[in-house]
């Protein structure tokens, strides 16, 4: 028996999340509807999904403060924002938060699902790599975060994915470009400067002085360098 994708829907549109819902299950997701951020929380306690498919403006709360609480549970779903907040700061927030995708109505429903198993796919591919040492922590792609002196930080996809090709090529420069094209699809619009602000996340987990780096290393002009020795 084929296990279905479980899929969280945080929408308070009547008319789109009931459009929504009808077509995803279609597509052979398994749907959990919430109208409020309220309901997403309960719902956060009762399963273990897969992906979450978020709006931002919501009556008792906001998509983005809830990505972080969905983080801080399930480091391993993905996310997918669902909005119309289309302007570049909302959707720059959007995926400096984790999200694999951020999706701005009005929307082609069959672009939305591709760009929703382009999302389980690449979670999937984060998961299947096992532990390893990158500088002071101990990252876990299965459990989506990093060990570091004891104490447990998730991480999000995007994260999971610039370390994963880091380590893939350590000890070469990776451009910028290489990161983008790997951690972002093409409908995100991210730029070099996203990469930067990951890398600086990064670095004060894995790093004993971030202002210092000595296991990924900035090629000025060209991208990162996870040092030898360091996996």
């Amino acid at each position: 028996m084929e296990i279905k994708p479980k899929l969280l829907v945080l929408e308070d549109e009547k008319n789109v999340a009931a459009t929504l819902t009808e077509r995803l299950i279609r597509e052979g997701f398994e749907i959990h509807l919430a109208p409020l951020v309220k309901t997403a929380e309960d719902l956060l306690g009762q399963h273990r999904f897969d992906l979450a498919l978020l709006d931002v403006g919501l009556p008792d709360g906001d998509g983005f403060s809830f990505a972080k609480t969905l983080r801080a549970r399930t480091p391993s779903c993905a996310i997918v924002f669902l909005t119309a907040f289309g302007n570049p700061e909302d959707r720059i927030k959007g995926l400096e938060l984790g999200a694999e995708d951020y999706v701005v109505k009005p929307f082609h429903f069959k672009e939305l699902v591709l760009r929703i198993r382009n999302a389980l796919k690449r979670a999937e591919k984060i998961g299947s790599q096992a532990t390893v040492r990158i500088g002071r922590a101990e990252v876990d792609f299965q459990k989506f975060q990093a060990l570091v002196d004891g104490v447990s930080h998730p991480l999000t996809h995007k994260e999971c994915m610039v370390l994963k090709l880091l380590v893939q090529k350590k000890g070469q420069v990776v451009s910028r470009d290489d990161i983008l094209n790997e951690a972002w699809s093409e409908g995100e619009d991210p730029s070099p400067r996203t990469v930067d602000n990951f890398i600086v996340k990064i670095r004060r987990l894995v790093e004993v002085a971030p202002d210092d780096p000595k296991t990924i290393r900035s090629v000025r002009g060209v991208g990162y360098q996870l040092m030898d020795g360091e996996e």
